[in-house]
């Protein structure tokens, strides 16, 4: 499940939005739901992307925080919101993955974005 942080601006939401439904199908084999949830300020908070992936037949969930920083945020926020999950459905291994920010593969996209000319 990807975890973003939610705006007050409806586009952006829609980004994540957009971009959890194309990640779905390129790791439809590895992943058999994917479905996405916001911190805050937008629809489909934390849980309720949670309770879609146990709807959705999940019995084991990774969540992928989609920030850059470990900030306050990734390092306390949605570990207490997940931790309220868990409790919520114990039957279910929900796991956090480190945020999208610690990953090698980022500096390729740093790359390739920076070489983009607007």
């Amino acid at each position: 499940m990807l975890v973003a942080h939610g705006s007050r601006r409806k586009e952006s939401n829609d980004e994540v939005v957009v971009l959890t439904s194309k990640l779905g199908g390129l790791c439809a084999e590895q992943f058999s739901v994917v479905h996405y949830g916001f911190l805050e300020l937008a629809d489909t908070l934390i849980p309720a992307g949670i309770s879609r992936c146990v709807d959705d037949g999940a019995t084991a969930i990774t969540v992928l925080p989609y920030f850059l920083n470990s900030g306050r945020h990734v390092v306390e926020d949605i570990p207490n919101v997940i931790n309220e999950c868990r409790a919520l459905h114990p039957d279910i291994a929900i796991t956090i993955a480190p945020h999208v920010g610690a990953s090698q593969g980022i500096f390729d996209v740093l790359i390739a974005s920076a070489s983009t000319q607007i």
